[in-house]
């Protein structure tokens, strides 16, 4: 892990994969990798080299297969900042109102899946790491359940 944040600093890609629900805990299992006295020195590092994460969970299709949902989480200076003040736990909350900064969430993207017709809203409830707000997200959508199969109808 200390290589991969040398390499980030000195100005090479590079891409990781982490096994987390999502950016925030990404961010948290890299800075966790550390020992507690180096942790703010990470924090920092990692607040200067970050362009972004991806989060992806993957959905079966209602035509068999799987699609993927993604989350994209972009380093901005807010971000950035939350990272370097040890704060990750507050980076949902900018990664909820950062869609017109390009970043979206797992339940908007599974949201659009859902819309799309790829995915049935129960696969997709299934899947969504905020089940409560995904379910209201739905209503909000017009979708309704119908049995185990979903489509998008006015409620």
């Amino acid at each position: 892990t200390q290589l991969v944040l040398e390499a980030a600093e000195s100005g090479h890609l590079v891409l990781a994969t982490v096994h987390t629900s999502g950016g925030p805990a990404a961010i948290d299992r890299l800075v966790d990798q550390f020992a507690g006295e180096r942790q703010a020195q990470v924090r920092t590092a990692l607040a200067e080299s970050l362009r972004g994460v991806v989060a992806q969970i993957l959905v079966r299709r209602r035509t068999g297969g799987l699609v993927a949902a993604l989350e994209v989480l972009l380093a901005t200076s807010a971000v950035s900042n939350l990272i370097r003040e040890g704060k990750s736990y507050q980076i949902s909350s900018i990664l909820q109102t950062g869609r017109g900064a390009g970043m979206t969430t797992l339940n908007d993207s599974l949201l659009e899946l859902v819309q799309q017709g790829l995915v049935t809203a129960e696969a997709a409830l299934h899947k969504a790491p905020q089940r409560a707000e995904f379910r209201q997200a739905l209503e909000r959508a017009g979708v309704r359940t119908l049995g185990r199969e979903t489509s998008p109808v006015p409620v």
